[in-house]
């Protein structure tokens, strides 16, 4: 009966972990380079995510440095920060692009906070739309009988089980992220 259960429990963990990835790319006060991971540069025609063309380092907790092994595309760098919804004006010298991140005002909290929550419950309806094809599908073999009338109830309360278990997951990790982002 667990090898049913395999394919959907390691799609709800897949879930949970775009979620957390969504919520690493949310800045909280301190630079961090994952906030840098959604965005993609025009490399020579093909559109590449920005960690791929350069090192990325955070000299201090405010700051990143991007640093692009060919200098000529520093401009195309430039431009795709500008165009990101970071809200970060990036300072090109020449040879590196700087990131200053500011102190977080509280409106800003408050909107990222949204949008954090935003994310949570994305991952939560996925979870939920998960389990209702596992559910289907496990209502047509019934239909089929290949599985019996209990064997259906089990599944569907093992199903609601895996369900409240990743969203428990999910909630905790937009609880923490929530507390991350509050914290002055």
């Amino acid at each position: 009966m667990k090898e049913r259960y395999a394919e959907y429990e390691t799609k709800m963990k897949k879930t949970v972990e775009i979620v957390s990835s969504d919520f690493a790319a949310v800045r909280a006060g301190r630079a961090n380079p994952a906030v840098l991971d959604k965005i993609t540069v025009d490399y020579y025609g093909t559109q590449t995510p920005l960690h791929q063309i350069g090192n990325i380092s955070s000299p201090d907790p405010r700051s990143l440095v991007i640093q692009p092994w060919d200098v000529s595309i520093l401009k195309q760098v430039e431009k795709a920060i500008l165009a990101s919804d970071l809200g970060i004006n990036p300072q090109n010298d020449g040879k590196v692009i700087r990131l200053s991140f500011p102190q977080l005002t509280e409106e800003r909290r408050k909107e990222l906070t949204k949008q954090v929550r935003k994310y949570g419950e994305n991952g939560k309806v996925a979870i939920r739309n998960i389990r209702r094809d596992a559910v289907d599908k496990f209502k047509a073999m019934k239909k089929k009988s290949e599985i019996t009338e209990d064997d259906l109830k089990d599944c569907e309360k093992d199903m609601q089980e895996l369900t409240d278990k990743f969203c428990k997951e999910i909630d905790s990790l937009t609880a923490k992220k929530e507390q991350e982002l509050m914290a002055v």
